[in-house]
């Protein structure tokens, strides 16, 4: 996408009903630049805001797709690290250790119910024993190493609302002295 205004950038959203992850990064970066918002952008902002409200614009999610693997691996993990913490005193992170296991294998992505069935079906006739050995992998390495960053933050949790706030902060932000008008 070229370098859109605000204003062309909304006028887009409501006239495809749809926010996508790109058009709402560029209008973050765009605000982000600016030193101060026009009263044009603004009032942009705020169309957008009541059109997201209403419905009449939809943000698109940025995941229209998953990746079967995630969960296969989640399970795996859940269960070998259950066992382990129930016959010992160790306390494990299931995310460090599907993350570990996952960047070893391969991706399963599917768009649609049917496919994610089918994936998750050949992964475990082909792929279940690999599955487990990188999770028994990435256990035993999570169990060796040291504490090296005990301040490490994890990454936030999302929510289906977050373009929302992004968007009323961003109107909070830019603009403390413009008054709603009643319409």
């Amino acid at each position: 996408m070229s370098v859109m205004s605000i204003e062309k950038i909304v006028d887009q959203a409501l006239q495809d009903g749809y926010l996508t992850p790109t058009m709402e990064s560029e209008v973050g970066r765009i605000c982000d630049h600016a030193s101060e918002l026009s009263i044009e952008e603004y009032m942009a902002l705020d169309r957008l805001m009541g059109a997201l409200l209403t419905g009449e614009v939809v943000a698109v999610p940025r995941k229209q797709f998953i990746n079967v693997m995630e969960e296969l691996v989640l399970t795996e993990a859940i269960a070998q690290v259950a066992e382990i913490e129930a016959t010992s005193e160790s306390s494990l992170d299931v995310g460090d250790i599907a993350a570990y296991a996952l960047n070893r294998l391969p991706p399963l992505y599917a768009t649609t119910e049917e496919g994610a069935t089918y994936q998750r079906r050949r992964a475990q006739e082909e792929l279940q024993e690999l599955i487990s050995q990188q999770v028994r992998e990435a256990i035993s390495r999570y169990l060796d190493r040291p504490e090296f960053f005990p301040e490490r933050q994890a990454l936030g949790k999302s929510t289906g609302n977050e373009v929302l706030s992004q968007v009323s902060s961003l109107l909070k932000s830019y603009a403390p002295n413009f008054e709603q008008k009643s319409h």
